[in-house]
């Protein structure tokens, strides 16, 4: 039965997830959107197509880990008669020739262990999510499988004819399998697995000793860091917000969509996150896509939600040919939200942006000339806060207006009177001030309802939502003022369940939500931690920290009863919400000497 166990590979051109077994369970080509060629996350135990897995027969039990600070995934199966192998998976990432080499491959190196273990490869790639068998053609040493839109060549130092007929042998020495492009290799399989392993271990841990980590915590906002760093599509600057598409937010719920692509709400929380561990250059290359998609659009106008090099159509189909995760289908590609009113989009990418006008660390910082451009967001953002939305939780059969679209459309316009008394644009200045504090007053005013004591998820509304617990991190009210205070009382009366946080609870399109959301219990955590109850924010953190997989992982949900993992994974927004609160919550580096 598949299960959200898994780990993660890639090199920010493509990512790969792979289960207990070692088994490849989803990869896509040419990049995360693409077609999977293994699938087999989603196809509920069909094994005909789909499938990439080093099988050790009579396998018992496994174990995995990630190399330490590193994106190299090493998997021990070990078999009823003594034998076990070790195999080593990773996507070769590291600088060559002066630039960062990350092919749209992935290697695996396998060895045994100990006895004499037994294994059988099998290597079944498919096209068109899951419809089609790629065509096999053979080489001395290698073999290509043909799909319409790819050829991938798999070059082994494993016999070719076993590969070819999955045939068991005894594993006596170490093999390497380099799944890639229809290209050569320029030297044997396993010398060139050996030298990119090393060279990708040794990237990695490069890579992470130039993060800004809190003094507790260590482990888990490095491995959230690597994770985070894995969603970003480099050539783009892209970071989408998971890696996988149609893994049902609760079981048999219908809630099945399409997370490989980028939401224009996620852009400020993934820039704070980024800018907190001083990964600048991902940073910095996530603004340069956001900014792209801000100078792109000539009337200020901005849809939810863009393709990872800024497509704007991204049409939401079902798949027949798979079945889904544990057969709860239907699998969906593409997002229809992408046509959907969501006003939020207009503050956040402002939000984001902001950045570059006062980080003098970016190559190129902000300017008068990009901040005409955002200041076009910024006219649409001051004429749609008080105009109804599909609101943030993308709602596909109402509208209203909701106080989360306010807000963020508020902080959007607060932040270019800031930006333009750092530019030294006086009357900007006041412009954009004045305009921020009507909506403020407004807000504060027509989302308040005090039949209840609280503030409310939509202006005159009388239901909350785990999106008010952002109002005191926007900078709209003081985390001690009283109407905040008892709207994180109702809150929690409302939408918490034990040591989780449900994003709302009134129902909607699907019925009532059956699993909590993960980043609000972050934002929950984030909210107590503000208003000084700092033990208890403590305390809910380390009890996510073991809602964690075996890896280090979070998808977007979890099952407030059992802890099990649902929705699409790795989520992107649940890393950013660990690496927010580990910062908020640990102890100062003082307190080690």
């Amino acid at each position: 039965m598949s299960s959200l166990d898994l780990g993660l590979i890639g090199n920010c051109s493509v990512a790969a997830l792979i289960d207990k077994q070692a088994r490849i369970v989803w990869y896509c080509l040419p990049r995360f959107d693409g077609d999977p060629i293994f699938c087999s996350l989603l196809n509920n135990g069909r094994d005909d197509l789909g499938i990439y897995e080093v099988e050790l027969l009579g396998m018992t039990r496994s174990e995995q880990y990630y190399r330490r600070n590193s994106a190299v995934l090493v998997t021990r199966l070990f078999d009823d008669n003594g034998g076990a192998i070790e195999i080593t998976d990773f996507a070769p990432r590291f600088k060559r020739y002066g630039r960062i080499f990350r092919p749209m491959a992935i290697m695996r190196h396998v060895r045994p262990l100990t006895g004499t273990p037994r294994i059988c490869i099998k290597v079944r790639p498919s096209y068109d999510y899951g419809s089609h068998r790629a065509e096999v053609t053979r080489g001395s040493n290698h073999i290509r499988y043909v799909m319409p839109r790819f050829v991938a060549r798999l070059t082994t130092d494993a016999p070719v004819s076993y590969v070819l007929d999955e045939v068991p042998f005894l594993l006596e020495t170490p093999i390497s399998l380099a799944l890639g492009p229809d290209e050569s290799l320029t030297s044997s399989p396993l010398q060139t697995c050996h030298e990119f392993l090393d060279n990708t271990d040794a990237y990695w841990r490069e890579w992470c000793r130039y993060l800004s980590l809190p003094f507790e915590w260590q482990e888990a906002v490095i491995r959230a860091a690597i994770t985070l760093k894995l969603s970003n599509y480099e050539e783009s600057g892209a970071i989408v917000a998971a890696l996988t598409t149609s893994i049902p937010e609760a079981p048999n719920s219908g809630r099945n969509w399409d997370y490989r692509y980028c939401w224009l709400r996620d852009s400020y929380f993934v820039v704070q996150a980024l800018n907190r561990l001083g990964a600048t250059q991902t940073m910095e290359g996530y603004l340069n896509y956001v900014s792209n998609i801000a100078a792109a659009a000539e009337d200020g106008y901005l849809q939810p939600l863009f393709g990872i090099t800024q497509e704007k159509k991204v049409v939401e189909v079902e798949v027949p040919s798979l079945a889904g995760y544990r057969g709860m289908g239907p699998v969906r590609v593409g997002n229809g939200a992408y046509v959907q009113v969501q006003n939020d989009g207009y503050g956040s990418v402002i939000l984001s942006i902001a950045q570059m006008f006062f980080d003098h660390r970016v190559t190129r910082m902000g300017d008068v000339s990009l901040y005409r451009r955002l200041e076009r967001i910024g006219q649409q953002a001051a004429a749609r806060w008080d105009q109804p939305d599909a609101g943030p939780w993308e709602l596909r059969t109402r509208k209203a207006v909701h106080t989360y679209s306010a807000m963020i459309s508020w902080a959007g316009c607060d932040r270019l009177a800031r930006i333009a008394g750092h530019l030294g644009l006086p009357e900007r200045e006041m412009y954009w001030h004045n305009l921020a504090e009507g909506i403020r007053k407004a807000i504060l005013e027509k989302a308040w309802n005090p039949s209840l004591g609280s503030f409310t998820s939509t202006l005159g509304g009388d239901e909350v939502d785990a999106n008010l617990l952002l109002m005191p991190q926007l900078g709209l009210i003081s985390p001690q003022d009283q109407r905040f205070l008892d709207t994180l009382n109702v809150i929690e009366k409302r939408l918490r369940f034990g040591k989780h946080m449900f994003r709302y609870i009134a129902p909607d399109d699907f019925g009532r939500p059956e699993t909590s959301f993960t980043v609000c219990t972050f934002w929950l955590i984030d909210a107590l931690h503000m208003v000084g109850r700092v033990e208890e924010a403590r305390e809910l953190f380390e009890n996510m920290l073991a809602c964690r997989n075996s890896l280090g992982l979070l998808s977007e949900d979890i099952d407030v009863e059992t802890g099990e993992l649902w929705g699409n994974f790795p989520q992107t927004y649940s890393m950013v919400g660990l690496i927010q609160s580990a910062m908020r919550l640990s102890k100062p580096w003082t307190d080690a000497f």
